[in-house]
């Protein structure tokens, strides 16, 4: 095969599989613990952060004053939610349970959301900015240069 074919073939290949590629990854809703969905086009809109946790992990007892610090500290520069990793709801409602969480949680109940994240630790955190993954890692305990280096 020419080189010409070659490279004529591999791209006929990769515009074949792009719409595959874009639809493994996009396309996603996440249901709202209380009401809304998360979805691909929400994370599109400016910086997103989100905390990724469940209520099972012992390293996410303090979860939610965690978020709400975070929330206080970037809510009016950003977006803040969490998704509740492979819970149901009626989990996270209990786990929740007396607690006053600042932010809305979405279920991420068959963990593709996070699969498709590449979410490896909880609690995460990631943060979009205009629909592109800026960060991905473990939720420092001070995650505040992470969040700027994203407004930037």
């Amino acid at each position: 095969m020419t080189r010409s074919k070659t490279a004529g073939f591999v791209l006929a290949l990769v515009l074949l599989l792009l719409p595959v590629t874009a639809r493994a990854q996009g396309n996603f809703r996440l249901p709202g613990l209380d009401s809304g969905n998360l979805t691909e086009a929400s994370l599109a809109q400016g910086v997103v952060v989100v905390v990724v946790w469940a209520g099972w992990s012992p390293r996410c007892r303090d979860i939610v004053e965690r978020v709400n610090a975070i929330s206080g500290k970037w809510g009016g520069q950003a977006r803040v939610v969490t998704v509740n990793f492979q819970e149901s709801a009626s989990d996270a409602r209990s786990f929740l349970t007396g607690q006053k969480l600042a932010v809305p949680v979405f279920l991420d109940e068959d963990g593709s959301f996070s699969k498709t994240n590449a979410v490896t630790t909880l609690p995460s955190l990631l943060v979009f900015r205009d629909g592109r993954n800026r960060y991905r890692g473990r939720l420092p305990d001070d995650p505040s240069q992470v969040i700027s280096q994203a407004l930037r």
